[in-house]
């Protein structure tokens, strides 16, 4: 299985990340039972925040689902990390939770969002189809647009 994601990441032409460290006190994943808890990744490339801004003000809805894009690669890239580089592990994206810097009156963070969950599903097929939540906020860490957690079940 880990073959055929990896393959698929290719295929997309992605290459994953090193995980990031932590900007704060907390654990970038926690593992309990057979469940991964991913902490919020930002839309991190090259080292640092590509995406920042009020989406609906700053940044357009095609930008945005692109920081869920790279959300999505880096919350990967920590799935990686946690299961010891072995993404064949996951069972299944149990949910995805988004949130996204929101100028007043816009309304499309689940369009936004389907970026990291369009993402999220190439690349492990079945396994990767979740629930979700879209949530619009005043702001987020880094000034970053988008942030996302996940849920993860694992193979233990």
């Amino acid at each position: 299985m880990t073959e055929a994601i990896e393959g698929r990441l290719k295929e997309l032409g992605i290459e994953l990340p090193v995980a990031a460290a932590p900007a704060a006190n907390y654990l970038p994943y926690v593992i309990t039972g057979n469940l991964l808890f991913i902490s919020g990744q930002l839309p991190n490339e090259n080292g640092k925040v590509a995406v920042t801004g009020l989406v609906g003000a700053d940044v357009d809805v095609p930008a945005a689902s692109r920081a869920a894009e790279l959300c999505a690669i880096n919350i990967l890239a920590q799935a990686k990390a946690a299961l010891d580089g072995d993404l064949g592990r996951i069972k299944r994206v149990v949910k995805l939770s988004s949130f996204v810097a929101s100028a007043p009156g816009f309304t499309e963070q689940h369009i936004v969002t389907n970026g990291a969950s369009n993402l999220i599903a190439n690349v492990l097929g079945d396994a990767g189809k979740h629930a979700r939540a879209a949530v619009g906020m005043a702001a987020l860490p880094f000034n970053a647009s988008v942030e996302i957690e996940a849920i993860i079940e694992i193979e233990a």
